[in-house]
């Protein structure tokens, strides 16, 4: 088996979904991002977005849970060598964060994430950078996040 079979280069990996209920919202928005169009419904109805709506960051965050809940498991691809099961490490960052579209209270998002490349580095032998396009889609398709990301992965 190769890395590019284990860790599915090119194929996309659903994570799950996840329905965003207002009390949720309201609670992450008033530890994290107090913005009135995440706390109150009554004045989100007056605001910009129309609605209450989850924060972007909550709907990030929402996204790292459910792939650290598939991390090792890449749609029932086994690692069988040579050498060692490859070990996720952590992430040196992320890039190209959008969001797209709000994500209404009462909401179901899909998240995903595509494995688009990997390489060794040079300065950590035996690890190597995977790259990974992560996004999100509502209920009609639309997507509502979306980011590039990278993840250390031990391969020796």
């Amino acid at each position: 088996m190769t890395l590019d079979e284990f860790f599915l280069i090119g194929h996309t990996v659903t994570l799950g979904s996840h329905k965003f209920e207002p009390d949720e919202i309201k609670a992450f928005a008033r530890k994290y991002d107090p913005q009135v169009f995440h706390v109150d419904e009554e004045a989100a109805k007056k605001s910009v977005l129309g609605g209450l709506c989850a924060s972007g960051w909550h709907t990030a965050a929402t996204w790292m849970k459910y792939n650290l809940e598939k991390r090792m498991e890449t749609e029932g691809v086994r690692w069988t060598g040579p050498g060692q099961q490859p070990e996720f490490g952590p992430s040196p960052g992320f890039r190209n964060l959008k969001w797209l579209k709000p994500v209404y209270a009462g909401e179901t998002v899909t998240f995903t994430r595509t494995a688009l490349a990997h390489r060794p580095l040079a300065a950590r032998p035996g690890w190597n950078l995977l790259t990974l396009r992560c996004e999100a889609f509502d209920s009609t398709g639309d997507k509502v996040i979306e980011f590039d990301s990278a993840v250390l992965v031990k391969v020796e």
